[in-house]
């Protein structure tokens, strides 16, 4: 039967979002290869260290969905007292508020004409969705739709913490984007976002300490500016994982968006922190389990994951157990590993567990994890925003 766009749509944000309980457990070494395998004794001592090592500080935590794409793990964050979540995309968002989630704060600006409708929704199924902005035609956008559903959006601006990729200048520009919307019927503005996620993978701990202090510095001011001007802000949001320690120190920072603390990946891992030469406050807690399927040369064995199992900014990924060996990706179902001086004896058939370089976009690449608990799965979560980047 045709379908309408959004009829389209809707039925791709309206899916299984959670748990799939197995008829009978089966274990890890079953799995269907590649796996992504969630360590949830790890995850849960992430989880848990994130609030306790803000607690007492002021700054609460409004974690990032984008990370994870699973109502499952949101719902476990706000049950350990996240203030709210974020998420990339509107698709994410809705994904998330139809599984009963309400506090969602959408960190990039909407501009065309059906995102801002789709938001909007969002907002009149609960007062508790907000989302940045960074224009005023996109102040004024949203206004007329809040206008038209009979409510007002409830909007943060996005301040740009000199990254370049979204966000209204500091000082005077966003000082006159608050003026722009306290004259805007529909909308209300409820505080300012800065997110400089151009810091949190500085190799050099005191580098990103002094430019993370700077960075928050340079956007405090303006929100000192802003309530000069006469508009009272509830929320300054920000930080990530690369900074949580440094960001929860700063007087006036309201919650941070931490995200990767939750499963980690190698990209964070090989940062520093502190005096070590590993970002060791948070442990892994994901792995895409692949098999050795073929041996064509000496030294060297081939994985049935690749571009299509695993995503990759700047790192490959890593044996988690298996020390001297070196992983390249070999195309898109395939990797090589290549097995240096010193490495475990490897043959077809055995598995290996792998550290995911970026679990973010990694995770998108899968359907569904495989939470194990003692070695065996019980049931399946679905990665249920996968995808969703509209």
């Amino acid at each position: 039967m045709p379908r309408t766009l959004d009829e389209f749509l809707a039925a791709r944000v309206a899916r299984d979002a959670g748990p799939v309980p197995l008829a009978a457990p089966v274990p890890v070494e079953s799995l269907p290869t590649p796996a992504l395998v969630v360590d949830v004794a790890a995850m849960e001592r992430n989880l848990a260290r994130m609030p306790a090592h803000l607690q007492g500080t002021g700054v609460g935590l409004r974690p990032h969905a984008k990370m994870h794409k699973s109502p499952i793990v949101a719902r476990r964050q706000l049950e350990l007292g996240a203030v709210g979540i974020c998420c990339a995309k509107v698709a994410e968002a809705e994904v998330m508020r139809t599984a009963g989630i309400e506090r969602i704060l959408v960190t990039s600006p909407v501009a065309s004409d059906d995102a801002i409708r789709r938001v909007v929704a969002l907002m009149a199924r609960s007062e508790d969705v907000r989302v940045v902005v960074d224009d005023p035609g996109g102040v004024d956008r949203i206004g007329a739709a809040a206008r038209a559903a009979g409510i007002e959006a409830r909007v943060l601006i996005d301040l740009d913490p000199d990254m370049g990729r979204t966000g209204i200048a500091r000082g005077e520009p966003a000082v006159a984007l608050a003026r722009t919307i306290a004259a805007t019927a529909g909308v209300v503005l409820t505080g300012l976002q800065q997110y400089a996620g151009q810091l949190m993978h500085l190799d050099d701990p005191a580098e990103r300490r002094s430019r993370s202090r700077e960075t928050m510095a340079a956007g405090l001011a303006t929100r000192d500016a802003i309530i000069a001007d006469g508009h009272p802000l509830e929320i300054f949001t920000g930080g990530g994982t690369g900074t949580f320690d440094v960001d929860c120190e700063i007087d006036g920072v309201t919650d941070l968006q931490c995200g990767s603390y939750v499963f980690m990946d190698e990209e964070y891992g090989r940062i520093g922190q502190g005096n070590s030469d590993r970002f060791d406050a948070f442990e892994p807690a994901l792995f895409v389990i692949v098999t050795a399927i073929s041996r064509p040369r000496t030294g060297m064995i081939t994985v049935d994951g690749g571009f299509k199992a695993f995503a990759s900014d700047t790192v490959s990924p890593t044996a988690a157990d298996l020390p001297g060996i070196r992983y390249h990706f070999g195309g898109d179902e395939h990797g090589i590993l290549q097995l240096r001086e010193g490495a475990p004896a490897l043959a077809v058939g055995d598995r290996i567990r792998m550290l995911t370089p970026h679990c973010d976009p990694t995770i998108n690449l899968h359907d569904w994890m495989y939470p194990v608990v003692d070695g065996v799965v019980h049931e399946i979560w679905p990665v249920a925003a996968r995808g969703c980047s509209w």
